[in-house]
């Protein structure tokens, strides 16, 4: 059996490009590339992650040009790098010095997950922060509440059988919000 080399580009925004990701792992003698733009902490939206996490063989090689762009939590990477190690893939990063064959290349991956979540952890705590200090100035007032007529035709879409991602679409109301008004239905 042949062991095939993938690889995975992921950019946050629909105006980002996976350009310079997908050079870099062609450089990397990648058979194939997976790519997405795609946000979010978790695999779930991520519909190429999974796609190339179940194409992927023991003896196999996932390539990403950075862990950042495979895992968006220390929580995700540890279940991804554990769910590869228990089926024999190995996993290289084109920018950062990771490759799962090697005990060095471990080491530095679990030391670069770690440094990821300290960082995530530190801006969450200046994003709070500034927000307090906005609030304390009376700047800061935070999201205007959904109307009723607003929740209503939310209500009305989704008895009707609309799906919520096209109730999204048609009412400019977030997907979080959608969810808690399909929630009272039930």
């Amino acid at each position: 059996m042949t062991a095939h080399r993938y690889g995975y580009a992921r950019v946050s925004t629909l105006d980002q490009s996976t350009s310079i990701q997908r050079e870099a792992l062609e450089a990397a003698k990648c058979n194939r590339i997976f790519e997405e733009k795609a946000s979010g902490i978790t695999r779930e939206g991520r519909s190429e992650l999974s796609l190339v996490l179940e194409v992927l063989r023991e003896g196999d090689t996932l390539v990403v040009t950075r862990i950042d762009r495979l895992a968006r939590s220390l929580k995700d990477l540890q279940d991804i790098v554990h769910d590869l190690k228990v089926r024999g893939v190995h996993l290289e990063a084109t920018e950062q010095p990771i490759d799962t064959k090697s005990a060095a290349g471990k080491a530095f991956l679990d030391m670069l997950g770690v440094f990821a979540e300290f960082e995530t952890n530190l801006r969450k705590e200046r994003q709070l922060e500034g927000i307090a200090k906005a609030k304390e100035k009376g700047v800061y007032k935070g999201r205007a509440p959904v109307s009723e007529e607003k929740k209503k035709q939310v209500r009305k879409l989704y008895l009707e059988g609309v799906k919520p991602a096209q109730i999204i679409r048609e009412t400019g109301i977030g997907k979080t919000t959608v969810f808690k008004i399909i929630k009272t239905l039930r």
